[in-house]
């Protein structure tokens, strides 16, 4: 990809300006002509995988997302060829929207597409076209969503629908119903879960708040706004700690083949007014990101993206994965509907959170601790709160990071507990300034209550076993480098040396302690230098931080004390 040469008077972070932005989305779009059909209505794009929804369905992707990309970029002659596709598309070769299908999901892109382009696109139509399209996009209204984010989609749709006159009474009712149903999934600080559960990750920045956030914005409806709004600045408070200094996004949750569509909350935020970043803080968290991917090969040599991360990686792909699936990384350039002039393309670029200070940040509606260091620009997430077990291991372990990836074989960041590295039923006991806790289920029976405590680069993991059989082995298991970072796991108490620490249950709930850093310095001090932890009793926890002389203090205790298979919490003091 041919991008302009790097301004580091405007960004000094990155290079990039609003002209790499434009060059990144023309160049995307160019290279994925050649696959539509010769209607233009599917783009098939290379490859042998299908998706479970089928090779036509993935050419509606193909087309669908693709589009989403043409209508932030605005250009005239590129959504011609769009235009094209609709005269043959729906009511035609589009497969229908159905109950949970994934046309419900390409309509929402349609829909929003022709939504901000209307008089680029829509109004331009003939009438015939404009009404199979209508008629196409109206099953969305009434097609039933699967119980998580797709239940904005409807919304979406039907925000289209009720600005051009189509269904006017099923679009409120559609938009309506999405609205109050997404109030469930709303825990409060600018946090979603994804559905029923705990599941948090990026669906919170490219779904939950992008859809009802634009909606509200292009209805021009204060009241929506302010609700929806205000929940998007919230969160972007903790959002913005979760790319690194490099600029990669948090390796977490799944859809992570989506990529600097990670951008699109950043831009949303800003486009609506309702952001606590500076406009520098932005466009560098938003650069960051695209230039981190487009540096590590996430544009193959057709210039087409890639099923993966960096390149191809089958890891972070679901089933639902197909070939144009990458291309809601589209959602990324949603700072191209910014006029040039606007203050988030011209003022100077600005350090994230990550590069300004250390920080250990505690999360409340997920339950997790943020821990970021400005030496080398990490960031590590310790999960005590999501869990989504049917996308395990990117929802399941201890802590994820910018800098590596979870690993099926040897695990990392889990507690095994009789060979079984299940972690099930994870409740959240609580976050403070700079420790978080919960409970889960364990092999064996066994419950585990966990803490960690953290500063700068250094965590203290300690894990409370109960309910297994005495001698029944635990193996806890830390970090593993992705490039050119050190791990460490160092044991404390209960465990004995090795990649994954070693250890053996006692008659009595039993406490197992280690230290644990994740570092891309190059020459850092040695771990036990850094903390002085000591096991107090059975079940207490000093923890002295060697560079502040502070010391923490914690005590796991049991809620009922009926049985060795009672619940614990932790409880600092």
């Amino acid at each position: 990809m041919e991008l302009p040469a790097d301004d580091r008077s405007a960004s000094p972070y990155t290079g990039y300006t609003r002209a790499h932005w434009e060059a990144a989305a023309d160049a995307l779009l160019a290279a994925v002509e050649p696959y539509a059909t010769a209607d233009r209505a599917l783009y098939h794009l290379p490859g042998d995988r299908v998706s479970h929804a089928g090779h036509l369905s993935d050419g509606l992707e193909g087309y669908a997302r693709t589009l989403l990309l043409a209508a932030f970029r605005r250009d005239e002659t590129v959504l011609g060829r769009y235009a094209e596709g609709l005269a043959a598309g729906p009511g035609g070769v589009w497969p229908q929207v159905a109950d949970r299908s994934q046309p419900l999901v390409e309509a929402a892109s349609i829909a929003l597409a022709l939504r901000l382009t209307r008089p680029l696109l829509w109004d331009r139509l003939d009438q015939s076209v404009r009404e199979r399209t209508a008629a196409w996009l109206t099953d969305a209204l009434t097609a039933e969503p699967w119980p998580c984010n797709w239940e904005l989609f409807p919304v979406t749709v039907g925000g289209f629908l009720a600005e051009t006159g189509h269904a006017p009474e099923a679009a409120r009712k559609a938009i309506d119903r999405g609205l109050e149903r997404i109030e469930d999934w709303y825990v409060g600080g600018g946090w979603y879960t994804d559905g029923d559960g705990r599941k948090y990750d990026y669906y919170n920045g490219w779904a939950m708040h992008l859809y009802p956030v634009l909606h509200a914005w292009l209805a021009d409806d204060p009241e929506l706004l302010d609700l929806y709004g205000g929940r998007l600045e919230r969160h972007l408070a903790d959002y913005a700690r979760l790319f690194g200094g490099d600029g990669a996004p948090m390796h977490q949750g799944r859809s992570l083949t989506y990529r600097f569509a990670t951008a699109a909350p950043l831009w949303l935020g800003a486009l609506t007014g309702r952001t606590p970043l500076a406009a520098g803080e932005t466009r560098r968290l938003a650069s960051g990101a695209l230039k981190y991917f487009l540096d590590r090969g996430a544009v193959d040599a057709d210039g087409l993206l890639t099923l993966g991360w960096h390149g191809p990686d089958e890891a972070v792909l679901q089933t639902y994965s197909g070939p144009a699936s990458p291309y809601w990384a589209s959602k990324g350039f949603l700072g191209l509907l910014l006029p040039s002039d606007h203050e988030v393309w011209t003022a100077a670029e600005e350090p994230g959170p990550a590069e300004r200070a250390d920080a250990v940040t505690p999360i409340g509606g997920p339950n997790w601790l943020l821990q970021s260091t400005r030496s080398d620009g990490v960031v590590r997430l310790h999960n005590h709160g999501s869990e989504d077990i049917r996308y395990d291991p990117y929802y399941t372990r201890f802590a994820y990071s910018t800098v590596t990836q979870p690993l099926g074989s040897p695990p990392d960041n889990i507690v095994m507990v009789g060979g079984d590295p299940t972690r099930t039923g994870i409740v959240p006991l609580g976050v403070g300034e700079d420790w978080a806790v919960s409970r889960c289920a364990a092999g064996s029976g066994a419950e585990v209550t966990s803490l960690v405590v953290a500063k700068g680069a250094v965590e203290v993991r300690a894990h409370l076993v109960a309910g297994a059989d005495p001698g029944t082995e635990v193996h806890v298991t830390g970090w593993v480098p992705w490039e050119d970072e050190q791990a460490e796991l160092v044991p404390v108490h209960g465990l004995s040396d090795g990649f994954a620490l070693s250890g053996t249950t006692g008659d009595t709930p039993t406490l197992f302690v280690a230290l644990a850093r994740l570092t891309a310095e190059p020459d850092p001090l040695p771990l036990r230098d850094l903390a002085a932890v000591e096991v107090l009793g059975d079940h207490g926890l000093s923890v002295r931080w060697a560079s502040s002389g502070e010391v923490r203090n914690f005590r796991f205790t049991e809620s009922d004390g009926r049985s060795a298979a009672s619940s614990w919490s932790v409880t600092p003091c």
